[in-house]
């Protein structure tokens, strides 16, 4: 750790209130900050919401891989595809995809998950803090958590993973069914289905349930939390950070896919791309045993209650462009395709949310070019997984001053 000599903070005002940015507040109110959560909408209204849930260390990982540029190539022609990215004049845009596709090399994946892996596997033991301390939801474990394939040959990307975490000393508890074993390994399962990997101790949440009781234990210990508040700058003064018409010691920037208008004023020069992903509810006339993932087509099937959460797609857009009905017929015909017994005709809860990409798939964790202002964000699709971990780690490095060594791969200002 780097020690800092600024004064600890007293106040903070923390903006957003989705995964990320109420486990910071919780986490700074352990070391006994006052805070106040600032939100343009509600608790939970942006990617938090229609997530998949999944708290899965053996699949988080960096998205710009080697495979994803081939692939993205061929999604920019079809809307239909899990993987879209409109045409597009736009040159913010047009920049961020150059950079993410510098970043689909082997080697800029394996820098970027090195730098990751702290975090990942200080993931879970944030969720048990969070849970020993007052958060009366609680995590459920995906055992086991099924991947499914049409051919072997489509297992063979997952497998590599696999075989890299393996290399770095996190070997990952999986099995391999193939045929008829694989079909009847969970009925859900289509017909055409010949290979499942199904591998043992993740777990998964029902996600807004779960961002829902970080706030009621936030508020619960004398924070605020402000909805309908949307903060469209910072004003700096030798008084401390104003937001909102208050004065605080030090703010956090952790609104999602929203994120760039003030972290650029900060010294951010790593910009957060929506990677919009869509997802609904249906009944079936069997829930699946646990979480499946269809790795190929980019679509997973998450039990909740009596209803199935059918999630997936990856579309580079603006975070506020409005839903794409192609999209979710996109993902409703891939999930007839791939699932037996979902009534996919009667669905609820069809929701688009925005993902915080940053082009070298690593999130953005610290502190700005002022010593007051921090950021929080930029984790795309595991905000859910790695939201309370970056919370602890960031609320340590405002109440203490120390900078946590797994915080250095992920500084703001890289």
């Amino acid at each position: 750790m780097t020690r800092s000599t600024r004064k600890p903070p007293k106040r903070v005002a923390v903006i957003g209130a989705g995964m990320v940015g109420l486990s910071t507040a919780w986490f700074l109110q352990e070391a006994g900050v006052e805070v106040t959560v600032l939100d343009r909408s509600r608790v939970a209204a942006g990617s938090s919401w229609g997530n998949a849930g999944w708290l899965t260390s053996s699949l988080a990982a960096p998205l710009p891989e080697p495979g994803v540029l081939k692939y993205g190539l061929r999604a920019v022609l079809s809307p239909s595809s899990p993987l879209y990215i409109p045409p597009t004049a736009d040159p913010r845009m047009l920049k961020w995809l150059a950079r993410f596709a510098r970043n689909c090399t082997s080697a800029r994946w394996n820098k970027a998950m090195q730098g990751m892996l702290p975090l990942i596997e200080g993931a879970l033991p944030a969720f048990e803090a969070l849970e020993a301390g007052g958060v009366t939801a609680r995590t459920q474990p995906a055992d086991p958590l099924t991947a499914a394939f049409r051919t072997a040959q489509d297992s063979e990307g997952l497998l590599r993973e696999f075989a890299y975490l393996r290399s770095t000393g996190r070997p990952v508890d999986f099995e391999i069914l193939d045929g008829t074993d694989a079909r009847n390994s969970e009925p859900v399962l289509a017909d055409d289905i010949t290979r499942v990997v199904r591998f043992h101790g993740e777990r998964f949440i029902d996600p807004a349930r779960y961002v829902e009781s970080i706030a009621d234990s936030v508020r619960a210990r004398g924070g605020l939390i402000a909805e309908g508040a949307e903060v469209r700058g910072l004003h700096l003064t030798g008084k401390g950070v104003t937001v909102a018409g208050e004065v605080y010691d030090a703010a956090v920037l952790a609104h999602g896919a929203w994120i760039n208008g003030l972290a650029r004023q900060y010294g951010v020069r790593q910009s957060v791309q929506a990677g919009r992903g869509y997802s609904f509810t249906v009944k079936m006339d069997q829930l699946p045993e646990g979480p499946v993932y269809f790795t190929k087509q980019k679509v997973v099937c998450t039990p909740l209650g009596d209803r199935a959460r059918i999630a997936g797609t990856m579309e580079f857009r603006d975070a506020d462009a409005p839903r794409d009905p192609r999209r979710m017929q996109s993902l409703v015909a891939q999930a007839r395709a791939l699932l037996r017994g979902a009534r996919l005709d009667d669905r609820q809860d069809e929701w688009v949310g925005a993902r915080p990409c940053t082009a070298d798939g690593l999130p953005l964790v610290g502190a700005g070019s002022d010593s007051r202002v921090y950021v929080a964000g930029g984790h795309g699709m595991w905000g859910i997984f790695l939201g309370p971990v970056s919370g602890r780690l960031l609320a340590e490095r405002i109440a203490t001053g120390l900078l946590p060594e797994a915080l250095r791969a992920v500084d703001p200002l890289r």
